[in-house]
């Protein structure tokens, strides 16, 4: 809880509001999605320091909520983390990921891209931004 909080206020400081999910969800909330989807963690001897979760919906890796400690931004943890949950999701049988960003938030759309991520579409939302949705092939090759 206090990792995604972290990660997101960086997010709210962009968009100016904190009335974002990761903001307002509830503990019990984390919870269940942790226990429901796939998802993976980077730790640092007993500290977690980077998070995500996602789900297969029929051939699709849905990828979301990626939260990396703020003062560990930049030490590739995000891409680590991508990677292991593409082959978690790929071993169970999806062949593509989807994720999705907010349109200010440029550092994370330049993360994606550099692992491989396209850009797809973009969805305008009520704030004047837009949503990104970026996607990616999975290598049913590591599956096994």
């Amino acid at each position: 809880m206090t990792l995604q909080r972290a990660a997101f206020v960086q997010e709210a400081l962009i968009y100016g509001t904190p009335d974002m999910p990761p903001l307002t969800q509830t503990l019990e909330e984390v919870q269940s999605e942790l226990e429901e989807n796939l998802g993976v963690v980077a730790l640092d001897r007993t500290r977690m320091v980077g998070a995500l979760r996602a789900r297969v919906d029929g051939d699709l890796l849905l990828v979301g909520r990626i939260a990396i400690a703020p003062d560990r931004a930049g030490e590739g943890i995000g891409s680590a983390l991508l990677e292991a949950v593409e082959r978690r999701g790929a071993d169970r049988g999806a062949t593509e990921a989807e994720l999705f960003t907010g349109s200010l938030s440029e550092a994370n759309i330049r993360l994606y891209e550099r692992v491989g991520y396209a850009e797809t579409q973009r969805v305008s939302g009520d704030d004047g931004t837009e949503q990104v949705f970026l996607r990616k092939r999975l290598d049913q090759g590591r599956r096994g």
